[in-house]
Parts: structure tokens; sequence; C-alpha cells
């Protein structure tokens, strides 16, 4: 499988997870956007990472790959990278609560996270998906799902 056919996976990927976080939100499972968020967010950055030909790190915030490869990418990309690399360090920190809890205090996940933090989730989410959308149709001349 190529690098192409990969990112093109892992967008439609993260779509999914971007519907779920969606129709958790609805039901008022903030966790679990947050969760689905972070996933999602991932995925994207990992696709992105593969359409310019770098292979992606096994670890989840990609975030210092994109700064350290920011040369590969089209400009308009380039100048969002500094902000998707903290976007990426801060759903990483919450990957691990998001589905556990805070297991030293033994508070579970449903009370660390209020319905501002599913928005704000999924508002980073949506803008991400945008632009790596845009990246992949650019790229490739394919939409990217």
């Amino acid at each position: 499988m190529n690098n192409v056919s990969m990112a093109k996976s892992y967008i439609r990927q993260a779509y999914e997870r971007l519907k779920h976080a969606k129709e958790a939100l609805e039901s008022g499972n903030y966790p679990y956007v947050v969760r689905q968020c972070q996933e999602a967010v991932e995925l994207l950055f990992k696709a992105s990472l593969r359409l310019v030909g770098v292979e992606p790190p096994k670890w989840h915030d990609v975030g210092p790959v994109l700064r350290r490869e920011a040369h590969r990418f089209p400009h308009w990309f380039q100048e969002l990278i500094p902000r998707y690399a903290r976007i990426s360090r801060k759903l990483r920190r919450e990957r691990e609560p998001s589905m556990y809890g805070d297991e030293e205090s033994g508070t579970p996940p449903e009370e660390l996270y209020d319905a501002e933090d599913s928005r704000e989730a999924l508002s980073w989410t949506i803008e991400v998906l945008e632009s790596v959308a845009k990246l992949f149709k650019e790229l490739t001349s394919q939409e990217p799902i």
C-alpha cells in the first residue's frame, strides 16, 4: 500500500471518529468526544506526513515531527503547523484520562470533561480535518473520501 492510499485510509478513519464524536456530544458522553477527537487528529496528522513522504512515528503526538518536516508542506499548511503542533500536544495529554479517568485520584472520566471540553476538541478536529482534506486534494488531485 502506498502513502496516498494509506493517507486516504487515515482520513476516512478520522471522518468516522469525528462522526462518533458528534454523536457522543449529543448524548453527553464528553470523555468519549475528547478521545475520538484525539484519535482523529492523530490520524489526520499522520496522513499529512505520509502525503509528503514522511513515515509517521509510532507515538501519538506527531507535532514535533510536523515542525521538523514543515519545509515539505505547501506554504499555507506550514503556517498552520505551530498551531497544529499545539493541538496535537494538548489532545495527546487527554488520551488516557479521557478513557480511564485519573486513576491516582480515583476520578472517573465523566468527572474530568464537560461540554466545553468536547466542543473545543470537536472544533480543533474539524479545523484539522478541513486542512488535511484540502492538502490531500491539492497534492493528489483526488477527493480524500
